[in-house]
């Protein structure tokens, strides 16, 4: 099976593995709420971390990664980008983009690798994100993670 075969949690170990950053994927029951999968997990909503594929004009996309109770500060984000024009895509489009479905998504075994940007308020913790199935949750350290993708760090969101 090559890693385009795998499925979901599968997917995000072996791309965990292949760049040396470890995860601890649990099992978890459905929330309600951002707050109510918290508590399921024994966290704060700012340790949960959305990660949102924003597609830009020119169709190619980028991870965003914002904690719970933020949102992406799109004049922010625009400009960090260099872009003028950034939107959410609809569910068959972000599933296209990364291989997993919305609630679902993890910049770990997607599809295409495209760049991460993560909100400068994630770094120095262990986070809880996606873990390409429903049902599971992945915990990381958020700085091995910004190692492990180069990604860009900055300020990117504003509270919700």
């Amino acid at each position: 099976m090559t890693d385009g075969e795998l499925i979901g949690a599968d997917r995000v170990r072996a791309d965990a593995a292949a760049r040396g950053l470890e995860v601890d994927i649990i099992e978890r029951p459905a929330a309600g709420s951002l707050e109510e999968a918290a508590e399921l997990m024994g966290i704060t909503p700012a340790d949960i971390v959305k990660s949102l594929v924003v597609k830009r004009s020119d169709d190619t996309y980028v991870f965003a990664l914002v904690p719970g109770g933020r949102k992406i500060s799109w004049p922010k984000l625009r400009a960090l980008l260099g872009v003028n024009k950034l939107q959410l895509p609809d569910a068959s489009l972000a599933l296209a983009a990364t291989g997993y479905e919305r609630g679902t998504i993890t910049p770990l075994g997607s599809t295409t690798a495209w760049p991460v940007v993560v909100d400068a308020t994630i770094t120095g913790r262990r986070v809880s994100m996606g873990a390409g199935e429903h049902g599971r949750s992945l915990f990381v350290d958020a700085d091995r993670l910004v190692d492990a993708f180069d990604a860009t760090v900055a300020d990117i969101t504003d509270p919700e």
